[in-house]
C-alpha cells in the first residue's frame, strides 16, 4: 500500500470581492440596435488589433508599450474606450498564459502516467491509487505511439511559454471550430456568422470613481436612462450633447438595486457591459463593482455549536448536521439538481439546490463544511484509461461554479464556509460511518457518510469513530479508546455509571422498600457477620 498523502488543514473561505448584476434592455428601437451594432463592431475590430499587438509583444511588454497602444486607439475611438480595450487585451493575454501553464502541467501528468504504465508488464494489476499495466500488446503499442505525440506537444508548449507566445481566439475556439461542422451543431452559415460577430463585439467600459454616476463611457442614470459615449468615427449618430447616444429604453435592476443606487449616487466606480444574446434575440446590460472583503470569523468560532458537512456530487448535495463533538445529529438531507439540461436550466437547478441548503443551515445558525475540490488533474484519459463514463462524470461536475456561488450566497446570509482537504473523505466515511449510521428505517448512502467525514475534518477531529487498542493489550490501561472525550475531561477513564431504566424494571438509586435496611445487604464488615451462626451436622446416611 502506498504512503498516504498529507492532509491539509481546514480554513475559512473568504467572501466574494465583487458583485455582478444583470438586466435586459427592453423597448429598444431599430435605431438603437443599429447604433449598438455599429459601435460594437468598430470597437471589436480595434480590440482584435490591440490583442494582436499585445500578443506580439509577449514577455517584453511594458508600461511604455501599453501607453503607445492606448495612444494609437485614442484617435480612432476615445481615451476611455482605449483604456478599456487595452486593459481587456492585457487580461485576456494573462488568462491565456495561465491556460498555457495548465496545459503544460496536464501534458506532463499524462506523459508520466503513460511512462509508468509502459514500464509495467502487460496485464499487471494496479492498486486503488494508480492503474496497472496495459491489458494487451496492442494497447501497449498504441500508448507508446501516443507518448511520442504528447512529448512533441509538450515541447511546443514549453517553447511557446519560454518565448511568451499565446494563442487566443476572440469569440471562442469552440465557436470557431463549429464553423467546420455546422450540421453537428444544427446551425446554418448565416446563424453561425451572426453568433460569431456578436461574440467579437466590444461594448464594455470600466468604472471611474469621482466621475458622474461612476462611469463616463457607458452611463446609467438613477432613473434608468442609458447613454453611450460614441467613438470618434460615429459621432454623427449622436442624439445628445458631447457626442453621446441615449437609448430609448429605461431599465431597472431587480437584484441589488439599492446597493447600485447608493453607489452611483456617491459617484463610485461601476463597470458596465452590453451584450447581445443571439438565441433569445435580446440585449442585456451587466453592472459590476468591487466590494470590500467580507470579514471572516475565526475557525474556532465557526466550530462552536457544530456545523453541517456537505458532500458535492454529480446530481445532488448530501448534507448532515454534526454537533461540536463530531457526532451526527438528526437525519441526513439531500438537495437534488439535474445537469443534463440546457445551460440556463442547469444554472437555475444549482441555485435552487444551494438556496434550499442555505436556508436549512440558517435555521440552525451553523457553518458549512465543504471540500476544496479541484478535478483538473483527475479528468485526464491517461489516469482513468477506458473509464469514459467516470471521466465524463467528474468532468461534468460544476465544482467551481457550485463553490463560487455557495460562497457568495452564504456571505449574503451571514453563513461561514469552511473548506477542508478532500483526501479520503469518501473512502474513510464509508468505512467508519456508513454501517453504524444505517438503521431499519434509514439507509445511509456513501455520500451521507462522506458528509459526516467532511464535517468531522472541519471540526478538527479524526474521521474514524474509535481509536483501536494495541493488539497485545485490549484493555484501557494504555489509554482511553474513545476519541470524543478530550484528555482533560474528568472521569474519562472511569467506568460508566449504571442507570436503572424501564428495561430492568428496577427501582432507582436510593429508592425501594429496603432502602434504609442495611442488614438486607451482603457487605463485608457488616454487623450481621458478628451474629452467632451454627451449621447442622450432616446425616451419615440417607
Amino acid at each position: 500500500m502506498g504512503e498516504l498523502r498529507k492532509v491539509a488543514a481546514p480554513f475559512v473561505v473568504p467572501g466574494p470581492s465583487a458583485v455582478t448584476i444583470r438586466t435586459s434592455l427592453k423597448g429598444l428601437t431599430g435605431q438603437d440596435e443599429m447604433v449598438l451594432r455599429l459601435v460594437g463592431g468598430l470597437l471589436g475590430s480595434l480590440a482584435s488589433l490591440d490583442l494582436k499587438a499585445r500578443c506580439v509583444a509577449g514577455l517584453d511588454h511594458g508600461s511604455d508599450q501599453w501607453a503607445r497602444r492606448k495612444r494609437a486607439l485614442t484617435g480612432e475611438s476615445s481615451s476611455r474606450w482605449a483604456g478599456s480595450i487595452t486593459k481587456a487585451s492585457h487580461d485576456q493575454w494573462g488568462l491565456a498564459r495561465r491556460g498555457q501553464l495548465a496545459c503544460i502541467q496536464n501534458l506532463q501528468a499524462g506523459i508520466d502516467m503513460i511512462v509508468r504504465r509502459l514500464s509495467l508488464p502487460v496485464g499487471a494489476t494496479g492498486s486503488k491509487g494508480s492503474p496497472g499495466g496495459y491489458r494487451s500488446r496492442k494497447e501497449w503499442f498504441a500508448k507508446s505511439r501516443r507518448l511520442h505525440v504528447l512529448e512533441d506537444r509538450l515541447e511546443r508548449e514549453r517553447a511557446d511559454s519560454e518565448a511568451g507566445r499565446v494563442r487566443v481566439v476572440r469569440g471562442g475556439k469552440k465557436l470557431l471550430r463549429n464553423r467546420h461542422n455546422l450540421q453537428a451543431v444544427h446551425l446554418t452559415e448565416t446563424q453561425w456568422r451572426e453568433r460569431w460577430e456578436a461574440e467579437r463585439w466590444f461594448l464594455q467600459a470600466d468604472g471611474e470613481s469621482g466621475k458622474r454616476h461612476g462611469n463616463e463611457t457607458i452611463r446609467l442614470a438613477p432613473d434608468g436612462e442609458v447613454s453611450i459615449k460614441l467613438p470618434a468615427p460615429l459621432t454623427a449618430l449622436a442624439n445628445a450633447p458631447h457626442g453621446r447616444y441615449v437609448l430609448a429604453c429605461r431599465i431597472t435592476f431587480r437584484h441589488r438595486s439599492e446597493q447600485w443606487a447608493d453607489r452611483i449616487a456617491a459617484n463610485r466606480a461601476v463597470a458596465y457591459r452590453i451584450h447581445f444574446d443571439v438565441e433569445r434575440g435580446r440585449w442585456y446590460l451587466t453592472a459590476s463593482w468591487q466590494i470590500p472583503p467580507v470579514r471572516t470569523v475565526p475557525l474556532e468560532a465557526a466550530r462552536v455549536g457544530g456545523l453541517v458537512g456537505v458532500d458535492m456530487n454529480a446530481d445532488h448535495l448530501a448534507a448532515w448536521r454534526l454537533d461540536a463533538h463530531g457526532n451526527p445529529v438528526g437525519e441526513p438531507r439531500r438537495f437534488d439538481y439535474h445537469l443534463a439540461v440546457s445551460a440556463p436550466h442547469r444554472d437555475a437547478q444549482v441555485r435552487h439546490a444551494l438556496i434550499r441548503l442555505l436556508h436549512w443551515v440558517q435555521r440552525h445558525h451553523l457553518a458549512i463544511a465543504i471540500e476544496d475540490l479541484d478535478f483538473q488533474a483527475e479528468t485526464t484519459r491517461e489516469k482513468h484509461g477506458r473509464r469514459k463514463r467516470f471521466r465524463k462524470l467528474i468532468s461534468g461536475m460544476p465544482v467551481s461554479r457550485l463553490r463560487s456561488r455557495l460562497v457568495s450566497m452564504a456571505a449574503e446570509l451571514g453563513i461561514t464556509v469552511v473548506a477542508v482537504d478532500p483526501a479520503y473523505t469518501s473512502r474513510w466515511g464509508a468505512q467508519h460511518w456508513q454501517r453504524p449510521l444505517t438503521t431499519k428505517t434509514r439507509r445511509t448512502t456513501r455520500h451521507d457518510a462522506a458528509a459526516v467525514a467532511i464535517g468531522r475534518r472541519a471540526l478538527g477531529r479524526p474521521i474514524r469513530r474509535r481509536t483501536q487498542p494495541p493488539p497485545r493489550h485490549r484493555s484501557d490501561a494504555v489509554g482511553h479508546r474513545a476519541v470524543q472525550a478530550a484528555s482533560g475531561v474528568p472521569g474519562r477513564e472511569g467506568t460508566r455509571p449504571r442507570i436503572p431504566g424501564p428495561r430492568t424494571r428496577s427501582a432507582g438509586a436510593g429508592c425501594g422498600a429496603k432502602v434504609g435496611d442495611q442488614c438486607a445487604h451482603n457487605r463485608s464488615g457488616h454487623t450481621a457477620e458478628h451474629e452467632f451462626w451454627h451449621q447442622d451436622s450432616l446425616p451419615l446416611s440417607l
